[in-house]
């Protein structure tokens, strides 16, 4: 039979980040794109839930919730116009559950998958091919 002593201390319980985590992940994130992109992105919203929400799993067949990281929903770059009105927010979606999954899965450092996830997705909102992605997030990296 094991005893504990006054001096042993259970330890703490390990609390998974929270959305306002990785709120500011992706606000330290956003701040280490470079400017010239920075200022290409005002007004792009971004919004950290738990889950995508079951119609956006229908839309876009998902097997699970799980599957999916992140999503930009709104008007690509290239493709708006004066036509467009306000209520067209463009929004880039991080997916908190399954981003923290991921970490756990892979061991990466969280903040480096929350950048991954976003500069991601913005390259989603400007049409982005995924080899210029990459040297986007290499920019990032080099500068944060």
């Amino acid at each position: 039979m094991m005893t504990r002593s006054s001096t042993d201390v259970a330890p703490a319980p390990i609390v998974p980040p929270s959305v306002d985590d990785l709120i500011d992940l992706a606000e330290a994130a956003l701040a280490a794109i470079p400017k010239d992109l920075s200022r290409m992105v005002e007004g792009v919203a971004i919004q950290v839930v738990d889950f995508p929400d079951p119609a956006t799993c229908r839309d876009m067949e998902l097997d699970s919730p799980f599957d999916l990281l992140g999503l930009y929903s709104g008007i690509p770059f290239g493709e708006k116009s004066s036509a467009h009105t306000p209520e067209d927010v463009d929004i880039i979606f991080l997916y908190r559950r399954p981003i923290l999954d991921y970490w756990c899965d892979t061991g990466e450092d969280l903040a480096h998958v929350v950048r991954h996830v976003l500069i991601h997705e913005i390259g989603h909102h400007f049409g982005f091919s995924d080899a210029a992605m990459e040297a986007l997030e290499a920019a990032a990296e080099a500068t944060g």
